[in-house]
Order: C-alpha cells, then structure tokens, then sequence
C-alpha cells in the first residue's frame, strides 16, 4: 500500500460520520469520576481562553471557543472519537434509520483538499459519475479550498430538489469535471439479493442499519421462494463501512446456532466488558414483539456460506466475517478488511449534541483483536483476475493517525524504509494506470471476479488466489490456484494448475 496522508476525521453526507462506526446507545447518563480535576492545566486553559478574549485580532464568540476546544479534545484521542454538534447529531441518527437528504457521497478532508471516499450506491452522486478519488474543488463555482471539512457538508446540504454543481478534480483527466446534481431523499438500501446461477444465491449488505435485520429475513425469504434447495449463499460485505451493533449481531446470529458468542468488547468502564450472543435481546429491534429471525427457513443454518470483504469492510461487518470464521460457519474470501475493531458510544451532552467516544476494543469468540488487524480471509482472491485494483490503494485503520493498537501483545507492521517508500510509490502508480483502464467494478455482476470464485468454491472447481510472494507472503507473485483452504491456517496450502 501506498503512503497516505489523511485527516483524522472521516464525514459521510448523512452516513455514517467516521468509516467503520459501529454504534451503541446507551441511556442519556452523566459520566462523573472520582479523578481530581488537574488545576494547573485548567488555569492554563482559562488563560488562554481570555487571552484570545482580549487580544484576538478580532471579536469571537465565546460559544465558539468553547465548542472548538471540546472538538479538538475530543478528536485528539484517536480517529473516530468525536464532538457531534446539532447538525452532525442529527445526521448520525438519520443515517442509523438508513435515510438522509443529500447527493449520497461520504467524504474526508486530505491535505486542505476534499476528497471523494465512495458515493453511495445508487445515490444521484453514484448515478452522476462520481468516482471514489476524485476531489471536489468547486461547489455552485464557489472554491473549497481552506474551509473546514463541516462547512463544506453543510454547503452540500440542502432541500430534497435543489441542485447543486460540484466541480471536480480526478486523476488522468486535464480538465476539471463539472456535475450538476439534484438533492433529494436517500434511503441506503442496507440489503440486496438475486440468484447468480442456478441453485446459488448473492446477498448484499452495504451497510448495517436499524433495519437490517428485517430486511435481511424478506430477500433471504423470496430467495428460498425462488429455490427451496439452495445449494451455497454469498454473504457480500466489501465496502460495508459497518453500522449498528444488533444488526451484525443479527447477521450472524442467522446463520449460526443459537445462542452462540458473536463478538466481545473489553474497554475502562465495568459496562465496556461484555459478551454478546445470538440471542433476540441482542439484536431486535427496541420494543419489538416477536424474533425477526424466527421467519427464517432452517436451511439456512446449514446452507453452504460463502462470505466477501475487502479492506472497505469494517467495524459491524468484521463483526460477522469474524464470528463465521471462528466458528467455521463460511469461508471467507477476498482481501484482508479495514481493521475498525473500536466501539464507539454515543453520549448525549444536551438535548442538540453528543461526543461519539470510542469505549472499548471488539475480540471475536475466539478472542482474535480486530482492531488495527482485521479479518484475514481463508482464500485471499483480488479484485480482479489481473489484481486487486483500487482495492490496493485503500487506507486501513492501521494507516490512519492516532489509530487505536489493537492491544493483543503483537507488534504492529514496521514503517517502511525511505527505499520501501519509494518502491510502494512506484507500485501505486502502477496500479492507478491499470486500474483507470478498468470499468467501475459492478457487485453481484456477471463479470464481478470475486463472486465467480465463491461459486467456484461451492462447485468444487479451482479458485484463483491473489498473487501471493511465498518468499515475503505479500501480494506481487504469480496467481496460485487452490480449492481447499482452512480457517485457522496462517499459510495458505496452493495447488498450482
């Protein structure tokens, strides 16, 4: 991977604020310790507070002040802990309910510059042309650079029919690119499924949200409407940035026996170490009456499970990759994920704002750390037949500043040498003009690489691996083939074809 330079902090318009988030909620409550509060540096804090009061070239509000010094602690502990103001509030719990006006991109600050994470699926950003890279420069003509990542969101925000002109900056093209987009409503639809070939079925979760679980049970039902005998199911998770815990926990719980471990958080509080497990109190939905997953057909505890990730899967999704995993429930292909295993909990501050805190570490029931490591999958396969595209350029949690250790006692990956630095720049390069050639990648498509070799797993043909160095194991080999992996294996056994 190449070296990135990336803000902290990272904003979807209506998603989730932070890639990765997985939320809980607790009751409104006021925190208070028994620490004494250091005096010293609240003196220091109270000077400079007046300071800036008299001496300031210019008047600022107080209200200001203080909001910015609470952002700023906040945001210093590590990338995905963060100070919600009445906007950003009220967008986290709109895109929990997976529904939001706006034009559907998530975005994050990079050198003064905003940057294009991922339009969200079927979004008018998506159906525009808007590609993960590009940077935004202009909005209704108006330049960007030097303002904050907020007030950019908050330009882009709008009424559902206005439009909005962004002006864009994209690799390989000389020109700036103009789109005119048209606010509206989106509705993120969380669940997707079809039948890819006879007997074998895709199921796409592209973000977990309060409606999840639910959904999830309706395609899982008209998928066995369609064929009462499916032979395997395709669980995609690529590109899921996470969500709310319960509905992970619900995913998983589905294809697991009941009652099993999920996932467990070890953090500060008494409250932070818990064990979850695939019983209804821990995934329905608040004041529902009945189990959502009772509707679903007993086959689906034992139909063959295939699982897709990438390094765009993070935090909720881990959750479900890893829990199959350790229990050997599926076998997980693709690319190794984000690495988000932090829980982040939302405590209410006034009736308007909240700080989203990270509170603990999630493990898998065998007690694997996530964060900062992600899931390994059993069959590494890229993108691709000729690479892992623009999944090669991706950041991981463990790329990010201030990123939180996983804590497991292993030491993290070493910073590479200014000659490993100029080789990786090398290899990006490379890899950018290969994969402009290439036409965005379409999941669940019928030229979608990865799925072809789930459904090559389940049909006992050859899967093509990622081009694996057996002498480094880093990617950069020739192709292996192989058709046989275990779960628990660190090296991969190959057949070579």
């Amino acid at each position: 991977m190449g070296i990135k330079v990336k803000s902290i902090g990272l904003i979807g318009l209506g998603v989730l604020a932070g890639i990765g988030m997985s939320l809980q909620f607790p009751a409104v409550a006021q925190k208070i310790t028994n620490a004494p509060l250091p005096l010293d540096e609240l003196r220091q804090l109270s000077d400079v507070f007046g300071l800036i009061k008299s001496d300031y070239v210019e008047k600022v509000e107080d209200k200001k002040l203080l909001t910015e010094a609470i952002s700023g602690m906040v945001s210093s502990l590590d990338p995905h802990s963060v100070y919600l103001d009445k906007n950003a509030f009220k967008e986290m719990r709109e895109s929990v309910q997976g529904k939001f006006v706006g034009i559907g991109i998530e975005v994050s600050m990079e050198d003064g510059y905003v940057k294009v994470v991922s339009p969200i699926e079927d979004s008018p950003a998506a159906k525009a042309g808007i590609l993960a890279g590009d940077l935004i420069t202009r909005l209704d003509n108006i330049p960007l650079k030097g303002l904050q990542l907020e007030e950019v969101i908050k330009k882009m925000r709008g009424q559902p029919g206005t439009k909005l002109v962004l002006t864009m900056s994209r690799k390989g093209e000389s020109k700036p690119l103009v789109f005119p987009i048209v606010r509206e409503e989106i509705r993120v639809q969380s669940v997707k499924a079809k039948m890819v070939a006879p007997g074998y079925a895709w199921l796409r979760i592209a973000q977990f949200q309060e409606p999840t679980v639910e959904d999830m049970v309706k395609k899982i039902n008209a998928l066995y409407a369609q064929d009462p005998k499916l032979k395997g199911l395709v669980l995609d998770l690529r590109n899921d940035p996470g969500g709310v815990v319960p509905g992970a926990i619900g995913v998983a719980t589905a294809f697991l026996p009941g009652n099993s471990v999920i996932v467990s958080t070890k953090g500060q509080l008494p409250e932070s170490k818990q064990v979850f497990y695939g019983r209804r109190e821990f995934y329905a939905a608040p004041g529902a009456k009945a189990d959502p997953l009772a509707k679903l057909p007993a086959a689906l505890k034992t139909v063959p499970l295939v699982v897709l990730v990438n390094a765009g899967s993070a935090s909720a999704s881990e959750i479900v990759a890893g829990a199959l995993q350790d229990y050997q429930r599926a076998t997980v292909i693709g690319t190794q994920t984000f690495g988000k295993g932090s829980v982040q909990t939302l405590r209410q501050i006034t009736a308007d704002t909240a700080v989203k805190l990270t509170t603990a570490r999630y493990y898998t029931p065998k007690g694997r750390a996530i964060q900062a490591r992600g899931i390994v999958p059993d069959l590494l396969v890229d993108e691709t037949a000729e690479g892992d595209g623009w999944n090669s350029l991706r950041i991981r949690e463990a790329d990010l500043e201030k990123h939180l250790s996983s804590n497991d006692g292993k030491p993290e990956a070493a910073k590479p040498t200014m000659e490993g630095v100029h080789e990786q720049l090398e290899e990006e390069q490379r890899l950018i003009a290969t994969a402009k050639k290439r036409k965005p990648l379409e999941y669940g498509a019928k030229d979608d690489f990865q799925l072809q070799q789930a459904l090559n797993h389940f049909q006992g043909l050859p899967v093509q691996l990622a081009k694996v160095d057996p002498k480094t194991d880093k990617i950069g080999a020739k192709p292996e083939i192989a058709s046989d992996i275990k779960a628990d294996d660190k090296k991969i056994p190959v057949q070579k074809p």
